[in-house]
């Protein structure tokens, strides 16, 4: 029920300053104060929160884009003026919704700031039951990203034990998950990232079987050859650009691809070309571009499984936390640039 003592405060928020070309900036991003009130207004079947955790996500570099159908059907750009918007863990401080009451945590899509009102839709938000692990997981492993990597590495590729599989930008929010779903299924799984520290991690923390740095390796396609000579079964894609080109002419015939991003064309106005287009026909390689959201009528049936590796300590995640909303915009930015190791998201509030 709705609370019936008004409370105004302030409010922190990341403004959106307009559409970008190339790659982002700190000022297209402003940090303001503005005030809220902690009330929802009678008969309203919103909810307001107090946000805890904020994540950054490269899926978000789409909505920084000059709005244009293709990607507008999968993400919604941002509004100029106002906060953007990301997945977060927050606390209900009030609600007009039956679901929800005061003191609830739940995780979904909110503001950029540190309160923010919802208006609910299916699949939206998510109630958060299970607090014996750590609330910013629900950023990560137990939100979104983990999602992403449990529909793309089992609803699409479809593993076998056995197979080779190769992640791109494995040590991210997505691809460590991945990594190690693939472990589980008794598969001989690969990485690559940007940084020595960042493929020590891949082979020593999270278990891949082998890893190297792409930004050493003068021909991608020799390396994957190094590493998969008899070739790739699942390729779980996240950076797109060279590195899809030299992985198809590498995949074994009725090789799966999980398209789940494309990282490295996200800020270049011409985006690079891929070649070997033709190898997909000549190999009947499946290749299938996915949005999680599609996928959350599974969530439920994702957390029965993901949990109990967690609380059995057989699924490691690390995260990349910064504290402070206005240190959001240098945070986000930096996913572009490589500068995260694991997940990256951002302390608001603690509970």
């Amino acid at each position: 029920m709705a609370s019936t003592e008004p409370a105004t405060v302030t409010n922190k928020q990341i403004i959106f300053s307009g559409y970008v070309s190339g790659f982002p900036k700190e000022s297209d991003l402003k940090f303001t104060t503005t005030t809220i009130d902690l009330r929802i207004p009678e008969r309203s079947t919103s909810i307001l929160v107090k946000n805890l955790y904020l994540s950054c996500d490269p899926y978000m570099r789409i909505c920084m884009g000059k709005p244009e159908p293709l990607s507008s059907s999968l993400v919604p750009p941002f509004n100029t003026g106002e906060p953007i918007t990301g997945l977060g863990v927050s606390k209900v401080i009030d609600s007009g919704h039956p679901d929800f009451k005061k003191g609830d945590l739940l995780w979904g899509v909110v503001g950029w700031e540190e309160y923010s009102v919802i208006t609910l839709f299916p699949y939206s938000h998510f109630k958060i039951h299970h607090t014996d692990v750590p609330l910013s997981y629900y950023t990560g492993l137990l939100g979104m990203p983990g999602m992403t990597a449990y529909a793309g590495f089992y609803e699409i590729c479809s593993p076998k034990r056995g197979e080779t599989v190769f992640v791109s930008a494995a040590s991210g929010a997505v691809g460590q998950l991945v990594g190690q779903f693939a472990k589980l299924m008794g598969c001989y799984v690969v990485g690559s990232a940007g940084s020595k520290e960042k493929v020590n991690l891949l082979k020593t923390t999270f278990g891949f079987d082998d890893a190297f740095n792409y930004k050493e390796e003068n021909d991608l396609n020799t390396a994957l050859k190094r590493y998969f000579p008899d070739g790739i079964d699942i390729y779980f894609e996240n950076v797109g650009g060279k590195m899809l080109d030299a992985v198809l002419i590498n995949m074994k015939l009725n090789g799966r691809i999980a398209v789940c991003g494309m990282i490295s064309q996200y800020n270049l106005v011409e985006p690079d070309g891929v070649h070997n287009l033709a190898t997909i026909l000549y190999k009947r390689i499946k290749v299938q571009g996915f949005a999680v959201f599609d996928f959350y009528d599974k969530y439920s049936q994702f957390l029965d499984f993901v949990l109990p590796h967690v609380r059995q300590g057989k699924i490691t995640y690390i995260e990349d936390i910064t504290e402070g909303l206005e240190s959001g915009p240098s945070a986000l930015l930096g996913l572009f640039h490589g500068k995260n190791v694991g997940k990256k998201l951002i302390l608001v509030a603690r509970e």
